[in-house]
């Protein structure tokens, strides 16, 4: 008699997925800054008009609860709160006529506001 296959939820391989053209821009600015040590903190803070909001920033400090991941050299951080918000989230970097800067795709989202900054 042969088992049942037992149910397995898929889970990202990393916390976020970065997109080429993301890797592409945050190597830039980070040559910029000319530190090499820099990583890019994505964390999830409470505010905006729907409870939450991103935000994101160059640090070089990170806690050992961090979740530290590499993407072609380029490091993102995540703080253990955050990291259950944003697992399986997809950062992009967008440079059109309409506008240029980062923007996260994320599935665990529920609803988000007018402006796109703030979700629940």
């Amino acid at each position: 008699m042969s088992q049942p296959l037992a149910f397995k939820p898929r889970v990202p391989q990393k916390a976020v997925d970065l997109t080429d053209g993301a890797i592409n821009k945050l190597r830039q600015l980070i040559e910029t800054e000319g530190d090499e040590t820099l990583a890019l903190r994505l964390a999830v803070r409470p505010g905006g008009c729907s409870g939450f909001s991103y935000e994101m920033f160059f640090d070089n400090e990170f806690d050992g609860a961090d979740t530290v991941e590499e993407y072609e050299g380029v490091k993102v951080v995540v703080d253990p709160q955050s990291l259950e918000m944003v697992r399986g989230a997809t950062l992009d970097y967008k440079d059109g006529l309409t506008g240029a800067g980062f923007a996260i795709n994320n599935p665990n989202v529920t609803r988000s506001c007018g402006c796109g900054n703030s979700f629940s």
